[in-house]
């Protein structure tokens, strides 16, 4: 069996930058490379261990013994292991034995930069390259358009093992299966960007792959490396944006994952009040560590590289924000001002987004971030987390909430429904109708709506047209396009079938077509997170429970006036401010008959009076359908 070659992918400034924390390419040196030494093809492994007194790769090749082929460590300190085995390459199974200082603990851990992982429950890693040639130059030259804040931006949020199954051999879709039938869908839809749910390895399917394994590989349950490649370049292919959720804020204390990686704590934080997240038994990256920081925006910097990424969801930025975050007094120590904001993150928040939009300037960052921690999504120039844009979780819980409730108590609620537009702009802000609501008793979105079932749906069509006017970027979880009834089920595929049914089909329509409206009318989104780009006309309505206001555009011309009528009431002749003399034309309406209404529309052009109203000089009387959404271009 041959030995192990000394060999290394490093320079001394590699190394220095990776004690620093400042090296963002890691992953072109860590982990198996296959490579030709002396004219013999192998593979060259490195892994970063310090605290062990020897590490092994062990595998198939060798049987799994320890010991047979043993790297060398690195004589500067950076605890780095390496070496060349010469006669082993794609597709050799591998894991690093590791013997620790710490106790002589050993312990058998997956590759961290691994390229591709063995299907769960198997846990090894796998030595892995690919030549995928891509095809999307065309996207990615004018994707930066495409990205832009001033872009329509409407998201399919997708769990890739529930979205469709093929119920026949009762399994997943492949990459390449749902490069064809998820593009197509997405596309006919007018969906502008998918979000995918954590692609990244995961050996446990009920956590829907928030808690990571394998963070350099996509996981193995759908195919191969190069086959995600495939599928995002056929996204790409057909002008769609691809957005992976990311998730540095914690991992799994799976025996072969990162925790205790070399018998101490290595990427975990040692102090669990820092270190231990007590509502998801997992672990939490040390964001002090240097060495961690370059790990983590490495993985950042690899999947915009490598796969061509358009954005990254950053999960759980609450968590890694507050050091209090769900813990009780006496379980957490205050910041060395004596605060509770975690000084470490907030610098890694900010060198991450710094360096990924200083290498990739046509992307999006967006956090998940529940509180009201300021400046998320402004540049760190200006003080700044970095983000690109943010979720706007209050307005998806107020509206959520205002929703629910059966329309003859809407008036006493009023505020509910347009307090968002008194932060609406000081944030870049998505509106998020994500997974997280459709789960654990929550309900589906449809089934939270009141009334019969012709209530419920017109219900829904006033609730996304009024997000689809609403300043901010939209996203909605699959299934809610069509009015899936049950919560969602990981285990299960979305319930397609009811797509037989006109009200479930009608929905599915109503959405494309408002797809289509959003990238169609610049005032929705060209100044979608500035307050230039809003006005109302009226908000305090309570009796009527009418909402009206006008979106504004780089352009005067293309500006168009919504009214919302939020209760089944039909209201003739009513009357909203208009702030200039034109004539206005309906162009949307909810509760057309092809989308399941009534058909009340306003089917003539009508004229402004000088008839003062609203507090604008002009005015005019239009009809409101009953819960309905009016769109007037002016």
């Amino acid at each position: 069996m041959k030995p192990v070659k000394p060999y290394s992918l490093f320079t001394d400034f590699d190394i220095n930058l990776f004690k620093a924390g400042k090296h963002y390419r890691l992953y072109e040196k860590f982990g198996s490379h296959i490579t030709i030494i002396d004219g013999i093809e192998g593979t060259y492994f490195a892994v970063w261990a310090p605290s062990a007194k020897s590490v092994s790769v062990i595998g198939d090749f060798n049987f799994w013994a320890e010991g047979a082929h043993q790297l060398n460590v690195r004589w500067d300190s950076s605890g780095i292991w390496e070496g060349f085995i010469p006669l082993i390459g794609k597709g050799t199974i591998y894991k690093y034995s590791i013997e620790s200082y710490n106790g002589s603990i050993k312990t058998e851990k997956a590759d961290p930069y691994a390229r591709r992982c063995e299907h769960p429950p198997k846990t090894a890693s796998i030595v892995w390259d690919d030549n995928y040639v891509w095809k999307d130059a065309d996207w990615m030259k004018k994707r930066k358009k495409h990205n832009a804040i001033d872009a329509p931006f409407s998201v399919y949020e997708v769990h890739l093992g529930s979205w469709k199954k093929h119920l026949e051999e009762d399994r997943f879709l492949s990459y390449f299966e749902l490069a064809d039938h998820l593009v197509n869908y997405v596309k006919d839809m007018n969906f502008t960007h998918v979000e995918l749910m954590p692609i990244m390895e995961y050996p446990y399917d009920p956590s829907w792959g928030y808690q990571l394994t394998g963070y350099f590989a996509p996981t193995s349950r759908f195919g191969y490396p190069e086959e995600f490649k495939y599928l995002i370049d056929k996204l790409h292919q057909n002008d769609i944006g691809i957005i992976l959720d990311w998730v540095p804020s914690h991992f799994p204390e799976d025996a072969h994952g990162l925790g205790f990686f070399d018998g101490s704590h290595l990427y975990e934080h040692p102090d669990k009040r820092k270190g231990y997240h007590q509502d998801w038994k997992s672990l939490i990256f040390n964001y002090e560590r240097n060495e961690v920081r370059s790990f983590l925006i490495s993985n950042a910097i690899f999947w915009m590289e490598q796969y061509h990424a358009d954005g990254l969801r950053v999960d759980a930025v609450a968590s890694m924000l507050f050091l209090d975050y769900s813990r009780e007094e006496g379980e957490w120590e205050p910041n060395i001002y004596g605060g509770r904001e975690n000084l470490a993150v907030i610098s890694f928040l900010k060198e991450l987004n710094q360096e990924v939009y200083k290498s990739f300037p046509d992307v999006q960052t967006i956090a998940e971030e529940s509180t009201a921690f300021p400046m998320v999504s402004k540049p760190v120039f200006s003080g700044g987390l970095g983000f690109g844009m943010k979720w706007m979780m209050g307005w998806m819980h107020d509206t959520l909430q205002y929703f629910s409730k059966d329309p003859i108590h809407r008036k006493h609620h009023q505020n509910d429904i347009t307090f968002s537009l008194a932060y609406a702009f000081t944030e870049n802000f998505m509106l998020p109708l994500s997974h997280d609501e459709v789960v654990y008793g929550k309900n589906s979105i449809l089934g939270r709506m009141p009334g019969d079932e012709w209530q419920r749906f017109a219900n829904l069509r006033l609730l996304y047209g009024y997000m689809f006017t609403h300043p901010g970027t939209k996203l909605l979880f699959m299934g809610g396009e069509f009015g899936q009834y049950n919560e969602w089920n990981f285990k299960e595929s979305l319930d397609w079938n009811l797509l037989d049914f006109k009200p479930h089909k009608n929905l599915q329509n109503y959405y494309k077509e408002l797809n289509k409206l959003y990238k169609t009318t610049p005032a929705l989104y060209e100044k979608g997170f500035s307050g230039e780009g809003f006005e109302w006309i009226s908000f305090d309505d309570h009796e009527n429970c009418v909402m009206s206001y006008i979106r504004k555009g780089y352009d005067a011309k293309n500006n168009v006036i919504v009214v919302c009528n939020l209760t089944p009431v039909v209201r003739e002749n009513y009357k909203i401010g208009v702030p200039v003399k034109t004539k206005i034309k309906e162009i949307f309406n909810s509760d057309a008959e092809e989308f399941g209404g009534s058909g009340i529309t306003n089917k003539k052009q009508i004229a402004t009076k000088k008839d003062p109203w609203n507090g604008k000089d002009f005015s005019v009387e239009i009809t409101l359908p009953p819960l309905g959404i009016v769109i007037f271009s002016t």
